[in-house]
C-alpha cells in the first residue's frame, strides 16, 4: 500500500515507539528480574493460594454501611480489596477472622491505606446498615461493611463459587446462619490473584499474609503488564 508523507511519518514515530518501548521492556525485565513466562519459571511464589488464572475478576453491587452509598467493583480501583463473606452475629468464625486481619493491617503499617477489608453480610435481614457499619468500625478503618439484595448477593457468591444459607427461626429451630470462610484478594486492578481458604486459627500466620499483600501493594502495573507489553512489541 502507498504511504504519502503523513503516513511515513506516523509510522516512523510508531516505530520509535516502540523502540523505546521495547528498551523500557528490557530494562524492567533486567532490573525487577521478572521474566516473561514461556511455561511457569520464575513465577511469584505466594504463601496463599495463587487463584490468577482460575478466578474471576472483581465485580458487585452493594450498599456500603458506612454512608449508605451504593458502591461497585469501580470504587476501589487502585485498592488491594480482600472480599469476605459473614455476618455481625457470627458468634466465632466471623470476629476472629476479621480480628486477625485487623492484625495484618497493622502489620503493613501506612501501607495498609492501599488495603480495603470489605465484609459482605449474608444475613441482611438482621443486618442493617448501622449495625454492620458498627460492627465493621470494631475491627479496622480499612474494613468496611457491604450489604447487597437477596439477588446481588447470591450473584456474587455464584461469581466466586461461595457459598451461605439463611434459615429463619421457629420455635421449634434457631436462627441458623453459614457461609464460607474464604477470603479472594484482588489486584489494584480488580484482577482475583489469591485465595486464603479461612483465617479464624487461634495463630493465623499474620506475617505470610502479610508478605503477600505488601507484594501486591508494591506492584505498579499488575501481574501480566510484562506480557502484554512483549505481545504489544
Amino acid at each position: 500500500m502507498f504511504l504519502g508523507a503523513s503516513d511515513s511519518h506516523t509510522l516512523s514515530r510508531s516505530f520509535a515507539g516502540r523502540l523505546w518501548l521495547g528498551a523500557l521492556y528490557g530494562v524492567v525485565t533486567v532490573t525487577l528480574g521478572i521474566m516473561v513466562p514461556s511455561g511457569q519459571a520464575g513465577a511469584t511464589q505466594w504463601h496463599a493460594l495463587d487463584v490468577s488464572e482460575s478466578s474471576s475478576s472483581l465485580a458487585f453491587t452493594m450498599t456500603r454501611a458506612s454512608d449508605g452509598k451504593q458502591v461497585t467493583q469501580a470504587d476501589y480501583r487502585g485498592r488491594i480489596v480482600l472480599l469476605y463473606l459473614g455476618y455481625t452475629f457470627c458468634p466465632d468464625v466471623c470476629p476472629t477472622t476479621l480480628s486477625n486481619l485487623a492484625d495484618v493491617l497493622e502489620q503493613l503499617g501506612a501501607s495498609s491505606s492501599d488495603v480495603r477489608v470489605l465484609f459482605v453480610t449474608v444475613d441482611p435481614r438482621r443486618d442493617t446498615l448501622p449495625v454492620l457499619a458498627e460492627y465493621a468500625a470494631n475491627f479496622a478503618p480499612q474494613v468496611e461493611g457491604l450489604r447487597g439484595t437477596p439477588d446481588q448477593l447470591a450473584a456474587l457468591a455464584r461469581r466466586y463459587r461461595l457459598v451461605y444459607s439463611v434459615t429463619p427461626g421457629t420455635k421449634d429451630h434457631p436462627y441458623e446462619v453459614t457461609h464460607s470462610s474464604a477470603i479472594y484478594i484482588f489486584d489494584r486492578s480488580g484482577a482475583a490473584r489469591l485465595l486464603v481458604s479461612s483465617f479464624d486459627s487461634p495463630k493465623p500466620d499474620v506475617k505470610d499474609l502479610a508478605t503477600d499483600l505488601r507484594r501486591l501493594i508494591e506492584e505498579t502495573s499488575g501481574p501480566n503488564f510484562l506480557v502484554r507489553l512483549q505481545r504489544w512489541l
